[in-house]
């Protein structure tokens, strides 16, 4: 069974750090560049960041450059998002999922597949 499966989220204040992982079963991982998307109440999914099959591509919602951080460890089929100074606006359920289809504009979740039951990341004092 193709799985994608999100953890690692939780309650940090403004200013925080929390590390989300994406570990993938049924499947290798590393067949796929992977995004992280966010879903706040009552708003669109929004692309976070993408990390290509390799890793050596990373892009990155304006929003979170220079405070969030995309990695993989192919060998552990894990993709991770590493988020620091983290503010209330961040508040959201976090998704990953593989992108199967290209286009120019990454950050669409329509080009995505696989997507994992989420992680609820809460900033808040």
């Amino acid at each position: 069974q193709v799985q994608l499966v999100e953890s690692g989220g939780g309650l940090v204040q403004p200013g925080g750090s929390l590390r989300l992982s994406c570990v993938a079963s049924g499947f290798t991982l590393e067949s796929y560049a992977i995004g992280w998307f966010r879903q706040a109440p009552g708003k669109e999914r929004e692309g976070v960041s993408l990390i290509s099959n390799s890793g050596r591509t990373t892009l990155y919602k304006d929003s979170v450059k220079g405070r969030f951080t995309i990695s993989r460890d192919n060998a552990k089929n894990t993709v991770y998002l590493q988020m620091n100074s983290l503010k209330p606006e961040d508040t959201a359920v976090y998704f990953c999922a593989t992108r199967t289809r290209y286009s120019s504009d990454w950050a669409a979740p329509a080009h995505y597949d696989n997507w994992g039951q989420g992680t609820q990341v809460t900033v808040s004092s």
